[in-house]
């Protein structure tokens, strides 16, 4: 196949929302007087177990979603000079807007998550659907091989954080917090770049070191696992809202997708080498 996908075309964000800030905001407050509303009654609670049903809800629809994107993706266009050209379907571009609108929106408002989450999923759905037809049209296999390493990679990291080899201390927090909000706001420059004719070179080589640094961002979102399981925990031990448990599988699900994305473009530079 003639033609070259764009690998820096797209900016894939990590994720913001699953933080201290919202633990100390929304956890019951601790009271040493004999009478408190705090903590709600326990079925009013987050729970673990909840949370892991509410994230299995939002990857289902997601997943439905991301069909839809798929099939909606036609066939790339091949000019006169054999050059080929894929245009991302307005409903997944808007689906991108609509998902990051809601993100933006739920990191200030986690009450909402309940009905808002559904809402993210489906739209983040479209975009994946179709940004994965794309990519497998010009990489053929690639989306199942990503799929596939993404869910080793959550799994990983989930028997690392259950076993505690991967132990989520302060520390620990703080530097993956940090990197993690360098990444975004590198992503966030170059895509400003983009919008003047500009562009970051390496983003989209396939360079040593563009392969290490995609390497890099993939491991931080593995590592926002580790945070993200931690939060579940935390915020279960603490007594927060039930509503909390889609806030939650929000944050996962955000993690999941940005790993997805990161392992897709890393697999399109391999194979690029």
């Amino acid at each position: 196949m003639t033609g070259e996908f764009p690998l820096g075309s797209m900016r894939f964000m990590s994720n913001p929302v699953l933080n201290d800030r919202v633990l100390n905001t929304w956890a019951p407050p601790v009271s040493d007087g004999p009478v408190s509303s705090w903590p709600p009654p326990s079925n009013d609670r987050m729970t673990v177990r909840g949370s892991v049903s509410a994230t299995a809800v939002l990857l289902v629809l997601l997943l439905a979603s991301a069909t839809v994107g798929w099939l909606m993706t036609g066939s790339p266009v091949t000019d006169a000079d054999g050059a080929i050209s894929y245009g991302i379907p307005g409903a997944a571009m808007l689906g991108v807007i609509v998902g990051f609108a809601l993100a933006i929106l739920l990191a200030f408002k986690p009450h909402l998550a309940r009905v808002l989450a559904p809402v993210y999923a489906l739209a983040e759905g479209l975009f994946v659907g179709a940004i994965s037809r794309m990519f497998e049209t010009f990489y053929d296999g690639i989306v199942i091989q990503a799929a596939g390493a993404t869910v080793a990679v959550v799994a990983a990291m989930l028997v690392l954080y259950a076993t505690g080899i991967v132990k989520v201390t302060d520390r620990f927090r703080r530097v993956v917090m940090a990197a993690t909000f360098g990444v975004m706001a590198f992503y966030l420059v170059s895509f400003v770049i983009s919008l003047f004719g500009g562009s970051v070179s390496f983003l989209s080589s396939a360079s040593a070191f563009s392969i290490g640094f995609s390497l890099l961002v993939a491991g931080l979102a593995a590592f926002n696992l580790a945070l993200d399981f931690d939060f579940i925990e935390r915020g279960a031990a603490q007594g927060l809202p039930k509503h909390f448990e889609w806030f939650a599988g929000f944050g996962i699900l955000v993690t999941v997708v940005w790993l997805y994305l990161e392992i897709l473009r890393l697999l399109a530079k391999l194979r690029e080498r």
